[in-house]
């Protein structure tokens, strides 16, 4: 109904007028769904339905156009060039955390947020240090300075940062990763920061700036997720909105869901579609928060797609017009955990079965098992394959694809979100919508930079 409103105010000659009256969001959420293709929003929904008994998914509801992924250097970008795009509203180049294509600084929507007074938030189910997180705080030429990154983010004084990662925090005297020796979570404490490390601690409350890491890397998979030991990503989103929302300048909050693309690369299709559901859910945490709130415009979209996602594809060289999500519902674990476990296993058959629902094999299926045990370094292939032709699920790389991916908003201002957009176009508008001059405040940078290396 909203989009046949907006046609007939379009065509009225309204259109311009009617969002020139929507009013200014006070905080914005940022949802990043990392390598959540169309494909994969398909093949969650279809899982919640044939296995939770849920209708749709809570993104399903605002769901307004699509957005093009390229880089400045690659028509396939990476995280990093897609992170910076939605975090400065500019093009860079892949592997850029916040910094041109000339390795400049980009002032960041988290910064125009504390600019303005703003609570600002990250959250992540990968290392916080990581590249989407990384780029709405951190000004690095690679991805890769993850120690330098974690610094940078302290410096910037986030008042929530909740993900993984805490070995970039710490010394490698202290089982930490970092070289210089610092102890970022004893700097962050000095500075007022609450630390925490496990869930028990984090629900026994936190406060406001907290810096919560629950592992030395990425999260668990949810598949794997033990809710005892690890929040989950809707958990950790309820308790920043819960933290944040009391400043009255208003906050801005950056949810990734990053671990979708994690199962991408690995082709892992079990665990894949449970990610896709914890983001769905997070963003439902979100939404009830929006919708109560009446002046929070959320935001969800993806860097890119991961995997070249298939739901049907060849089976024995004949197209099938089907997929069977009871096949992956089955699939306990997920491959970081299965594939160490059957290269240690004298029975590889019976972890299939266990853990996999994989009985009765096929001659062709136990050809491949046979494959694998004699040639443990093709588990992955191997594995990809037997799922995949039971739940005629198909992958075409263990990389990115330039797929254009899916854009949803709610909240003030997200009727401007409707249509088909460039990424670096979603952070202009991001910082149209809430009244940022992310240009102003990029030269801001530099001229702080030039006086710092004068010195």
């Amino acid at each position: 109904m909203r989009w046949v409103l907006l046609l007939l105010l379009m065509l009225l000659g309204f259109g311009e007028k009617a969002w020139s009256q929507s009013p200014r969001p006070k905080n914005l959420i940022l949802m990043i769904a990392d390598g959540c293709g169309p494909a994969s929003v398909t093949m969650a929904r279809d899982y919640a339905r044939a296995v939770l008994g849920r209708d749709a998914l809570a993104l399903d509801a605002i769901q307004t156009g699509a957005v093009r992924t390229g880089s400045a250097s690659s028509r396939v970008t990476d995280s990093a060039a897609g992170a910076t795009a939605y975090a400065c509203g500019v093009k860079t180049y892949n592997g850029a955390i916040a910094v041109d294509s000339a390795g400049r600084p980009l002032a960041t929507l988290l910064e125009a947020a504390k600019a303005r007074g703003m609570a600002t938030g990250l959250v992540a189910t990968s290392r916080i240090t990581h590249a989407t997180p990384a780029a709405f705080a951190a000004h690095v030429p690679q991805r890769a300075m993850e120690s330098e990154i974690a610094a940078q983010m302290l410096a910037q004084r986030v008042d929530v940062l909740l993900g993984g990662g805490w070995s970039y925090f710490l010394p490698t005297s202290e089982g930490g990763r970092r070289q210089d020796g610092r102890n970022l979570l004893r700097e962050a404490e000095a500075m007022g920061y609450q630390v925490v490390r496990t869930a028990a601690d984090f629900r026994q409350g936190v406060r406001r700036p907290v810096l919560g890491l629950f592992g030395p890397s990425h999260l668990p998979y949810e598949i794997d997720r033990d809710p005892e030991e690890v929040p989950s990503l809707a958990e950790m989103t309820r308790v920043a909105l819960e933290l944040l929302v009391d400043d009255p300048d208003g906050f801005f909050l950056m949810v990734e869901g990053s671990r979708i693309d994690h199962a991408g690369h690995a082709n892992d299709a079990a665990a894949h579609v449970r990610e896709v559901l914890a983001y769905d859910e997070a963003v439902a945490v979100a939404l009830d928060f929006a919708r109560r709130d009446g002046q929070t415009l959320v935001v969800s979209v993806a860097d890119h797609e991961t995997g070249g996602l298939s739901l049907g594809r060849n089976v024995d060289g004949r197209g099938v017009y089907d997929w069977h999500p009871d096949v992956l519902a089955r699939v306990q674990v997920s491959y970081e955990r299965l594939i160490p476990a059957l290269r240690r296993s004298e029975r590889p058959d019976a972890l299939l079965q266990a853990w996999l629902g994989l009985d009765s094999l096929r001659a062709d299926e136990r050809a491949l098992v046979a494959q694998a045990t004699a040639e443990p370094d093709t588990w992955p292939e191997v594995l990809t394959e037997l799922i995949g032709r039971r739940a005629v699920v198909g992958w075409t790389s263990n990389g990115h694809t330039a797929v254009d991916v899916n854009l949803y908003a709610f909240g003030p201002g997200a009727e401007r979100l409707m249509g088909s957009f460039e990424n670096d176009e979603i952070g202009r508008l991001l910082a149209e919508l809430m009244g940022f001059d992310l240009p102003a405040l990029t030269e801001t940078l530099r001229q702080e930079e030039a006086v710092g290396e004068s010195h």
